[in-house]
């Protein structure tokens, strides 16, 4: 089976900076897009970062300028460099890969259980 978890999550001072890491672990065969996702109480979860296997990347505009998505294909694994960070960071951040398992004919979303990020002077 496959897995994703993600770590790095914590408290910090507006304006502190952060990185958060994601390791894809199990029967993986290979993984295209991956991404980064938030929720906040009350709110919608949505996108803040997206990279292809190739290495290019996309930001929701709140975080442009300010996060750097990046991965490393031979690990697996994927990290998010938050800096400037503001209060309006403060969510649960998720992983998300799209993964094509060893033995399996079609890619599948997965989803890490997610890291609490909490932005507070």
């Amino acid at each position: 089976q496959v897995q994703l978890v993600e770590s790095g999550g914590g408290l910090v001072q507006p304006g502190g900076s952060l990185r958060l890491s994601c390791a894809a672990s199990g029967s993986i065969f290979s993984i295209s897009s991956m991404g980064w996702y938030r929720q906040a109480p009350g709110k919608e979860r949505e996108l803040v970062a997206g990279i292809t296997s190739g290495g290019s990347t996309s930001y929701t505009d709140s975080v442009k300028g300010r996060f750097t998505i990046s991965r490393d294909n031979a690990k697996n694994t994927m990290s998010l460099q938050m800096s400037s960070l503001k209060p309006e960071d403060t969510a649960v951040y998720y992983c998300n890969a799209n993964v094509l398992p060893i033995s399996d004919r079609s890619y599948a979303i997965f989803w890490g259980q997610g890291t609490q990020v909490t932005v507070v002077a």
